[in-house]
């Protein structure tokens, strides 16, 4: 059975319905939902390198633009919900009290910034939003971080999964193979880094929990 995450069957959603795919998926990851957006846009980029049905630019501006659209759709949900309603109801998205946790404590440590790294780790990057307008910040600083994040996110990505695939495509022999080798072991060093820090986060706030009423998980 075909999977979203099969090769073939992603190159039949490109083949299908373009660009929109990737912008929908994105948008939807944003506002909390739990989809391989990354995965998907650094596959949308190297199907530009390789096949040239699409064009990188167009890649890159569904990119931006569901995460901008989908970041203020979470921050609208967010507002209206709170934080007692996104501690009942998140761990059926996949908002669970670790991750609620982890996302109060480094969104009141770090404020507006949290918002633009929060666009390059996965755990962060479907929550920060939710988590954005249950805190009440204000609007014109998330839409400015948010922005900001959104644009480096995708369109780094994907220019960079772009050109790989197309330096990949020119080389031949143990060129390719020692150039593909490296650009693996690099995504994996980076996979590592941000799993580390993510449980390293989860951890300080758990402490942190102990002694900020701030950053106790709210239940109705």
């Amino acid at each position: 059975m075909e999977t979203f995450f099969s090769l073939d069957y992603l190159i039949s959603l490109f083949a299908r319905y373009g660009y929109g795919v990737i912008g929908v998926v994105v948008m939807l990851e944003s506002m909390g939902l739990p989809l391989p957006a990354e995965s998907l846009l650094i596959t949308g980029a190297l199907f530009c390198a390789t096949t040239h049905q699409l064009q990188i630019e167009g890649v890159i501006i569904a990119g931006v633009t569901g995460a901008v659209m989908g970041d203020n759709l979470g921050y609208l949900i967010g507002h209206a919900l709170g934080l007692k309603l996104l501690g009942k109801y998140g761990p059926k998205f996949g908002l669970t009290p670790q991750r609620l946790l982890l996302g109060r404590y480094v969104f009141l440590k770090h404020g507006g910034p949290v918002v633009f790294l929060g666009r390059f780790i996965a755990v962060l990057r479907m929550f920060v939003a939710l988590l954005a307008g249950a805190n009440r910040m204000p609007w014109h600083s998330f839409l400015f971080y948010n922005a900001l994040g959104g644009l480096f996110w995708a369109g780094g990505y994907a220019f960079c999964a772009y050109m790989l695939g197309s330096q990949i495509i020119r080389l031949s022999g143990w060129f390719a193979l020692a150039f593909g080798a490296i650009a693996v072991v690099l995504i994996l060093t980076a996979l590592v880094f941000f799993k580390r820090n993510e449980k390293r986060l989860t951890e300080e706030a758990m402490k942190a929990a102990e002694h900020d009423e701030r950053l106790k998980v709210l239940h109705p």
